[in-house]
């Protein structure tokens, strides 16, 4: 996981992190209120072209979209099946756009950074008995986690592929949710250790 951070001198990279994470929930609600494709397309657009922005190689972004294509596939062909093509496109932009601007994210900010900034924004809540520390470590693993997630998927289906295997969802992902579970018991195990 630690291995997510890109380091760089770019401009993204150099923004605070309490700020990166406000821009992300920012966006967060923003896109939930968008019901237009159009401007949900030019959203998506306008986060890919943060990439190079940020001066991240294409290949992170290639492998990103490679890995949440599948997902992107489903989603999209269940909404379109239910609701139209119209809504199969804004529901997999917006998932899509969530997606790689919290990788961009995770990629430009250390961790320790958005521990420190969500610490910092909660501890104003210790009076109502919040441990901001607990808080903003859940929250910056399931930062952490997404990209992690996309990693897996794209390694499980390089492994089938290189099987020879035809996409199958279901065997795709079962290695993906055994895997997982067992990062996340891994850090369970560690934390407990560290606290113990």
């Amino acid at each position: 996981m630690t291995g997510l951070y890109n380091a760089g001198h770019s401009l993204i990279h150099r923004l605070p992190a309490g700020l990166k994470l406000f821009l992300l929930c920012a966006a967060g609600i923003g896109l939930f209120h968008l019901s237009d494709w159009r401007p949900m397309m030019a959203v998506l657009t306008g986060i890919v072209l943060l990439y190079p922005v940020a001066r991240l190689p294409l290949s992170v972004l290639v492998r990103q979209l490679q890995a949440l294509a599948w997902l992107l596939v489903l989603l999209a062909a269940f909404q379109w099946w239910a609701q139209g093509w119209q809504m199969a496109v804004t529901s997999s932009a917006r998932l899509a756009a969530l997606l790689l601007l919290a990788n961009l994210i995770t990629l430009t900010t250390r961790t320790t950074a958005i521990i420190d900034a969500l610490t910092r924004v909660l501890s104003g809540l210790r009076f109502i008995g919040v441990n901001p520390d607990r808080i903003s470590l859940t929250i910056s693993l399931a930062l952490r986690f997404l990209p992690v997630i996309i990693e897996v998927t794209h390694e499980v289906r390089a492994a089938q592929k290189a099987r020879g295997l035809e996409f199958s969802l279901l065997a795709t992902a079962i290695p993906v949710i055994v895997r997982t579970l067992k990062m996340a018991d891994d850090i369970a195990d560690a934390i407990d250790a560290r606290q113990g």
